[in-house]
């Protein structure tokens, strides 16, 4: 099922980010925690057993370390993101939400060995960070462009999984040349949903 954030198509993507933070800032604290319990029963689900990249959430980002704790309870060894000047992102593993430290942006990184970002093309599946996915997988994310430089390294088949909330799953967002498309949705209530279904323009 996809629920439509009702936004005009021509909108562009600062005016998208406006809203769709917005609407993040108002969900209540026990509607995140739910959310959060939620996403880690379905990454826990996806059956990924090798190496996985994903990422802490933080701010009014969907999801909580459960997640990361699920992956690695079902046996996949965890890469997080270790930020650095604009670029493709480094990375390190993730083992345990006590090993983690403050990073820039206010971000959570570990505190381990930094690994190249050539390290993001061991990956089976890869969660990515955004505000908003469509149904054809153009995600928006917050516009920095970590994340397009860094998919550009991994591995053909890789599972590439935008992580929003469920109203975040919308029929079309902008897309520019350079944006790399995701080929899943996972959603706290609907869970892993497969994209790439075109949307006609109105």
């Amino acid at each position: 099922m996809v629920i439509t954030v009702e936004m005009p198509v021509e909108r562009d993507k600062h005016a998208w980010r406006a809203e769709l933070v917005a609407r993040r800032a108002v969900v209540s604290a026990t509607e995140r925690e739910h959310e959060a319990l939620e996403l880690a029963a379905a990454v826990g689900a996806l059956g990924a057993r090798e190496w996985v990249c994903a990422y802490v959430p933080v701010g009014g980002e969907p999801g909580s370390t459960a997640m990361l704790d699920a992956l690695r309870a079902g046996g996949a060894q965890v890469m997080l993101p270790v930020t650095g000047p604009p670029g493709p992102l480094s990375w390190a593993e993730y083992t345990g939400a006590e090993t983690l430290r403050r990073a820039r942006y206010g971000l959570l990184e570990p505190a381990g060995a930094v690994l190249p970002p050539a390290a993001v093309g061991r990956a089976e599946l890869i969660l990515v960070p955004a505000l908003a996915v469509d149904r054809r997988g153009v995600r928006l994310g917050r516009g920095a462009g970590y994340y397009d430089r860094t998919l550009a390294a991994a591995r053909p088949d890789a599972r590439l999984v935008a992580v929003v909330r469920d109203d975040e799953l919308v029929d079309r967002l902008p897309e520019e040349p350079h944006d790399l498309r995701m080929g899943w949705a996972l959603t706290p209530h609907h869970g892993l949903q497969r994209l790439g279904g075109d949307v006609a323009a109105e």
